[in-house]
């Protein structure tokens, strides 16, 4: 089944929800940068996250990034979306390695640590949003929770899991958020929070073969669900040599012109999907004449 997301309201316009399963791009996240276990799941998580938070943009050109840094061994995530569905990012320390938490569950909260989550909105105003919360708890839906609760206003509840097989392969992952919006009454807002209180790990649900339709359904059916579309999403890199020559040409005509005397051509890596690029010295050449920068 291929990745998408639902959006959807409920209650009259009270609630806006959506729900996502991204197996196949967390996969293809895992297979570009080679990720271990818990950094599988911790990019994953904020693949989907980012990829839900990255449809409620309007524009075409919107462009949404989320960056966490903490002080656990992984460094940090980035991660990037755009408002038709497309996502990509990478964990700083692709190869770290933990034993399970208490729970017996891969330590996305130890590989993350205390730190700093950064949400920035480039919609194509002069300066984008940006909106910086601390990291409550590492383990990135409860992050997200509190930065909406903080730095937007809006409540919501976000869930978000990655379930791995033993071969290092994806079994599930997926995610939900469900907002609630100006003017929500005390009674919608207490059934909402006994429902969710209620519901099992998203990753339980996908593994017993629940689809994002379904569990909007579980939550939200009694509130008077309306289903608004169905969105695909990937796990999908823009990056292309042309881009990637013009980054080199700005590092100034200097330290083109050391690669060139090198007499090697370089190999240059995409930081979000691990492509990598060679450039001849016949290239580097004509890029030098292209430079402005001494």
């Amino acid at each position: 089944m291929a990745d998408y997301i639902i959006r959807a309201t409920a209650a009259d316009g009270q609630v806006r929800a959506f729900a996502a399963t991204t197996k196949e791009m967390v996969e293809t996240a895992k297979n570009a940068h080679n990720t271990s276990p818990v950094a599988t799941a911790a990019l994953g998580r904020l693949l989907t996250a980012g990829a839900m938070m990255g449809v409620m943009m309007k524009g075409d050109r919107d462009l949404l990034t989320l960056r966490m840094e903490g002080d656990g061994p992984i460094g940090g995530l980035l991660v990037t979306a755009k408002s038709k569905g497309d996502v990509k990012g990478y964990a700083f320390q692709p190869d770290v390695m933990l034993p399970p938490n208490e729970k017996g569950k891969l330590d996305v909260g130890g590989a993350l640590g205390i730190g700093v989550l950064s949400v920035i909105k480039d919609i194509g105003l002069k300066e984008p949003y940006v909106g910086q919360t601390i990291l409550v708890s590492g383990e990135i839906a409860e992050d997200l929770t509190y930065y909406y609760a903080t730095s937007e206003q809006v409540p919501s509840s976000v869930a978000l899991g990655v379930l791995m097989n033993r071969d290092n392969t994806v079994r599930q992952a997926g995610g939900f958020i469900i907002q609630l919006l100006p003017g929500a009454s005390d009674e919608m807002i207490d059934k909402l929070e006994a429902r969710l209180g209620e519901m099992e790990s998203i990753t339980a649900l996908l593994d017993a073969g629940k689809t994002p339709e379904e569990i909007l359904t579980d939550l939200l059916g009694d509130f008077g669900l309306e289903i608004l579309d169905k969105v695909p999403t990937r796990f999908f890199c823009d990056c292309e040599k042309e881009r990637v020559s013009k980054a080199i040409i700005s590092i100034g005509k200097k330290e083109i012109q050391d690669m060139i005397d090198e007499g090697k051509p370089i190999e240059v890596s995409c930081h979000f999907c691990n492509k990598v690029y060679t450039f001849t010295v016949e290239e580097l050449e004509e890029m030098l004449k292209k430079a402005v920068r001494p």
